[in-house]
């Protein structure tokens, strides 16, 4: 697994679920979906500036987490922009 940073673990297996229903209540076009979504790219932007302060404390860390964190961060930020316009015109 190499240098496994616990929190930013814990983060993403508990996110995942957070996926799931943000995914169904998008797909079935629930209102409370797209806050859901910033809720997500919000938490994961907290979580990715705590990682970058455990990197620059000199935390042992994978290369390969700061490119799936930047990526979570882009696809939710995403998500949520695009899910706010579609529902704003309701």
């Amino acid at each position: 697994m190499g240098a496994v940073v616990p929190f930013v673990l814990w983060f993403n297996t508990l996110a995942g679920l957070a996926y799931v229903v943000a995914g169904l209540g998008l797909w079935q076009r629930r209102r409370w979906a797209w806050p859901l979504s910033f809720v997500i790219f919000a938490a994961t932007l907290l979580v990715f500036a705590a990682f970058g302060l455990h990197v620059a404390q000199g935390g042992a860390f994978e290369m390969r987490t700061v490119y799936a964190m930047a990526l979570r961060s882009a696809v939710w930020g995403w998500i949520a922009w695009v899910a706010r316009q579609a529902f704003s015109g309701r």
